[in-house]
């Protein structure tokens, strides 16, 4: 019997190479969609090498390409899902430029959904992310509102979500919407422990902070959240779930990242902090998760954030394999 088809957009980024990797190993056929702006193809090594992987650059704001390309691999059979994580995963970029923002996260998510309507796709899973939330007092769980974000990033993911919620009122069967927090591993294209090594390679002696050391949020190691995507995916039959995804009641400063970057990469390196609670415009400095939804799902993270952010240096600068 011919194994299950699924669709990923922006399947060769740093979550969306992994989640492929982890689709093929359930058994899944996996069309993988990317424009290739931050995706890598390197990423797809071992999953090019699979005769269940079929691989397309394109752009999910190209909607007719795509659905030419999905037709001809599927050739009639159904799409089990799309996992719609095509989007720009750079807050400071979208901050810089809104354009950025609209074009990259909202549009791609209109023009996913546009492409299930004409397959006739029934399941949605959704990359969000806590940047909906904005600034919240204490511990965020699902249900908090109003949502007022303070990025553009923000903001599209959570138009995205309305879109989704939207569609289920007309075509769409099934959507799970997964709230990243941090999330950190191999791969990575941008982030904090990313840049910090970038900025040691470039000069060993000293690395620059944005901030003052005391942003704290919870960091998810990559592999922790396609666990838990697919353990959503796999036992939820609500035609609406939406879930906290992050480490269990732990979180990390970035002078904790810092200073863990520096001891690995350039022991003898100064830091040096610019000031201020914010790294940049539209960065939320400090929020605490609630993931007693997901756990009662019956998921739980086995590593702490700082335990996530560790493995994660180590897996960037090579020390351990990908």
């Amino acid at each position: 019997m011919d194994s299950r088809v699924c669709v990923i957009t922006g399947a060769a980024g740093f979550i969306g190479s992994h989640l492929t990797d982890r689709l093929l190993g359930l058994d899944r056929e996996v069309i993988g969609l990317d424009n290739m702006l931050l995706g890598r193809r390197e990423n797809l090594a071992s999953a090019l090498a699979n005769p269940k992987f079929h691989f397309r650059q394109m752009d999910v704001n190209q909607p007719d390409a795509c659905l030419a390309a999905i037709r001809e691999i599927a050739v009639g059979r159904p799409i089990e899902a799309v996992w719609h994580l095509a989007a720009n995963s750079d807050i400071q970029a979208g901050g810089l430029n809104p354009e950025v923002d609209l074009k990259s996260t909202f549009m791609t998510t209109y023009n996913a959904l546009q492409i299930m309507k004409e397959l006739r796709v029934p399941e949605i899973v959704f990359a969000s992310t806590s940047a909906i939330y904005g600034e919240q007092p204490g511990l965020i769980k699902e249900d908090v509102g109003p949502l007022f974000p303070i990025s553009n990033y923000g903001a599209m993911k959570l138009g995205s979500e309305a879109l989704i919620t939207a569609a289920l009122e007309r075509y769409l069967r099934r959507a799970s919407i997964c709230r990243f927090p941090n999330v950190v591993g191999s791969r990575a294209t941008h982030g904090a422990i990313y840049d910090f090594i970038g900025k040691l390679r470039k000069n060993p002696g000293e690395l620059e902070v944005l901030g003052d050391g005391s942003q704290e949020k919870p960091y998810l190691h990559v592999s922790e959240l396609i666990d838990a995507m697919t353990h959503i995916f796999l036992r939820g039959s609500a035609r609406l779930e939406y879930f906290n995804i992050a480490p269990d009641g732990t979180a990390s400063t970035v002078r904790y990242m810092a200073e863990a970057v520096v001891r690995e990469a350039a022991p003898s390196a100064r830091i040096r902090y610019t000031g201020g609670s914010r790294g940049w415009i539209g960065d939320v400095p400090k929020f605490r998760y609630s993931i007693e939804k997901i756990k009662s799902a019956g998921w739980t993270p086995r590593l702490t954030s700082n335990q996530a952010v560790d493995l994660a240096i180590r897996e960037n600068l090579g020390l351990l394999g990908a």
